[in-house]
């Protein structure tokens, strides 16, 4: 089988910038009809003319994506330019359903697509949100319990302004994305931008975000006592350095979900945390580490080159945190360099999200790699 075609490209004028992504796409083929597209936000105001325009050349295409502050093309990452990065895949159309773009509160995946999951008794869900749809948890949650096997990832878009995702238009809220049955080959796995700083900590008094007791001491005498002398002397430095890591029930690999660590109240002893605390038992303190990160991650391209065991990727995709790439791996694309680096040179396109999704579960500081075979 062949690899996915795809393009990417940066240039100030829109049409040439299109251009250019359909000349390095080629032909494509007649059969091909979905494709994946990631724009800089930059290009925002211009995606409904891109989309035109990608339609009169080839008009059997359903367009996906997102657009992201920073997006992936092969080995490069773009910022603060206007790019584009395009994959257009000749997966046969009954091997995959599109999830249309829904913004309701109560929105729940369409029942003639719930029945063609179950039918096929496994899913692959790729889906794209915005990062003020507020049913998100809902609607995946509805999709894991209803599903019979249905594996999801994706991200939320990203941008200074306009946070638009495409799913054969162009959305500024909702959720949109699409499932593939059990005969389309996937391979994914994710990695944490951050590393844990000590042991677990058991959670004795909790309400809404705030946590006032870890291990029947106050929460921020723990914090303190784990972040050693120096930082616990200026708590001002522990933003963007010192997280929460919040244990997964039921996981036999040690995963968790990384949370900020919002605010301290030294007067009455608390920490404030990004997520709603109440009902978690258990969490650990986490510190955003380059070198840690660079561990993770080169770990995690090596079980997937074993599980690939040398057979050719036909393209991936790529959610990446916004707050790692350049941020955290450094400039000229360092952390793309180490995915050629482990599994070789294959059409890959992707974004830097808002929030990532991995197995229904949303992240943060998280890369998700997602391969086609």
């Amino acid at each position: 089988m062949q690899p996915f075609l795809y393009a990417h490209a940066d240039g100030d004028d829109v049409e040439s910038l299109v251009r250019q992504c359909l000349a390095q796409l080629g032909t494509i083929p007649a059969e091909a009809s979905l494709g994946f597209l990631y724009a800089t936000d930059r290009l925002g105001n211009d995606l409904p003319g891109i989309l035109d325009l990608l339609r009169m050349a080839a008009p059997q295409i359903h367009w996906l994506g997102s657009v992201g502050t920073g997006i992936v093309g092969g080995g490069r990452e773009y910022y603060e330019e206007q790019a584009l990065a395009l994959m257009v895949c000749d997966i046969p159309r009954e091997r995959y359903r599109l999830i249309p773009n829904s913004g309701e509160p109560e929105t729940r995946l369409a029942p003639e697509s719930a029945e063609w999951c179950r039918e096929q008794g496994y899913c692959f869900g790729l889906l794209h949100a915005a990062p003020t749809f507020a049913a998100i948890t809902g609607y995946i949650e509805d999709m894991q319990d209803n599903l019979p096997a249905t594996f999801l990832n994706g991200g939320l878009s990203s941008a200074e302004e306009r946070s638009l995702q495409i799913a054969d238009g162009v959305f500024d809220d909702g959720i949109s994305g699409v499932l593939f049955g059990p005969e389309v080959e996937v391979m994914t796995d994710h990695t944490q931008g951050v590393s844990p700083l000590g042991p677990l900590h058991r959670v004795d008094e909790a309400q809404q975000n705030l946590v006032m007791r870890l291990d029947r001491r106050p929460a921020l005498e723990v914090l303190k006592e784990e972040v050693g002398e120096v930082l616990a002397r200026d708590l001002r430095k522990l933003g963007g350095y010192i997280f929460v890591g919040l244990p997964i029930r039921g996981s036999d690999t040690g995963d968790y979900l990384v949370r900020n660590l919002m605010g301290v109240d030294p007067e009455h002893g608390l920490i404030a945390v990004g997520d709603y605390m109440e009902g978690h038992e258990q969490l650990m303190f986490c510190r955003r580490d380059g070198n840690s990160a660079r561990e993770d991650m080169q770990q995690m391209l090596a079980r997937l080159a074993k599980r690939i065991d040398g057979r050719p990727i036909r393209g991936g995709i790529y959610i990446s945190c916004l707050g790692r790439g350049r941020h955290q791996f450094g400039k000229d694309s360092a952390e793309l360099k180490l995915i050629s680096a482990a599994l070789g040179e294959f059409p890959l396109v992707g974004f830097f999200a808002n929030g990532e999704l991995y197995n229904g579960r949303l992240y943060g500081y998280t890369g998700v790699l997602t391969l086609f075979l």
